[in-house]
């Protein structure tokens, strides 16, 4: 068959089905799955060693009769041993003007490349730069949304989309803390309520909360046309408002760079491994609630990435992470000014609203 290679152990198999235990030809064809044509050229290379039916080399012994010749490849090297540096376009035209090139840009190209007569420039790779965790709590927030599967919804299901919830997700890059909180949109007023209930939760406002570049979150520049010439405007994000009055700056990362935002993405993958794989839910009640036992469980459980005072890996939860730093606040208040503690610190459930 074209485009199967037998190994000389089943073509001497094929031939002994043939030619000793004298089985019909076609069988033997479809039992091996071979064509008759190569049994008989099988039988006639056949001198009762395996060596003769070894694979033999596919390589022509003569060069194709279209290749490149000599004298060709002599006027290609002479062109880039002049001029190294030279495009390729360049090249070309003075072998077309200079030495009666005749072949087409595409076959000098693929000769040239084939042959590493001119490699190309190998770019640089690029080496991500080390990411800056802060070492105090309330420096830097990540918020992002994460899909509820819609496989987890056992109520009854009126259409797809009436049915389909989102989890907001705050991280505190110190402490590893997170404060989880399920909603039915994912649009600005969400997004709004969300670091309120963030902020009671954690009980201080951050420095800085990092997003991505979601509608959610930011506004993307409008084009507007005045007498014909095109003013770029940005409109103000009524997300970027709120944190204005509270004195919190709104970073936003690299667009299709969800690595920046790495944190909070990690902690997607542990949400999907231990607790959308094994949820169940009918209403959106019983959602919040299960998702509020599954922030406490997760603020309660022991992280690698979580570090002493020394720099040393410690399996401390992230609420031993957030008494730790509290401590060392206290004890150098004059080095830590960034952390701002509201005046009012809700519990748990108040945050929920979970009756």
């Amino acid at each position: 068959m074209r485009g199967v290679n037998f190994s000389a152990y089943q073509k001497r198999k094929a031939l002994k089905l043939w030619l000793e235990e004298k089985v019909d030809i076609e069988r033997v064809c479809q039992r091996c799955k071979c064509t008759e044509r190569s049994l008989w050229r099988w039988k006639k290379l056949y001198d009762g060693s395996l060596e003769s039916l070894e694979p033999k080399s596919c390589r022509p012994h003569t060069p194709h009769p279209n290749s490149h010749k000599p004298e060709e490849v002599e006027n290609i090297l002479r062109v880039f041993g002049k001029s190294p540096n030279i495009t390729f376009n360049e090249a070309y035209g003075i072998l077309r003007q200079k030495y009666a090139y005749k072949r087409t840009y595409c076959g000098f190209y693929s000769y040239v490349i084939r042959h590493n007569l001119r490699p190309k420039k190998q770019l640089d790779k690029y080496i991500p730069k080390p990411y800056e965790t802060p070492e105090m709590l309330g420096v830097k927030w990540q918020m992002d949304v994460k899909y509820v599967p819609i496989i987890c919804y056992k109520g009854v299901m009126v259409h797809e989309d009436d049915n389909q919830y989102f989890q907001y997700t705050m991280i505190d890059e110190a402490t590893r803390e997170r404060f989880l909180y399920p909603y039915r949109e994912h649009n600005v007023s969400s997004t709004l309520d969300f670091v309120k209930r963030a902020i009671a939760y954690f009980g201080y406002a951050p420095a800085i909360i990092q997003t991505d570049n979601g509608l959610e979150f930011t506004n993307h520049k409008e084009k507007h046309y005045q007498d014909g010439k095109t003013v770029a405007t940005k409109k103000i994000h009524a997300l970027d408002l709120l944190l204005d009055k509270l004195h919190i700056r709104h970073k936003l990362i690299r667009a299709y760079t969800p690595r920046l935002n790495g944190k909070v993405e990690r902690s997607h993958r542990s949400d999907q491994e231990s607790f959308y794989n094994k949820l169940r839910f009918k209403t959106y009640s019983e959602l919040k609630k299960k998702m509020m036992d599954w922030n406490i469980r997760y603020n309660n459980r022991p992280h690698a990435s979580l570090t002493n005072r020394e720099g040393k890996k410690v399996w401390w939860t992230p609420l031993e992470k957030r008494a730790d730093l509290l401590n060392l606040l206290q004890e150098k208040k004059e080095e830590f000014e960034v952390v701002r503690f509201t005046k009012t610190q809700k519990t748990i459930k108040q945050v929920y609203a979970v009756a």
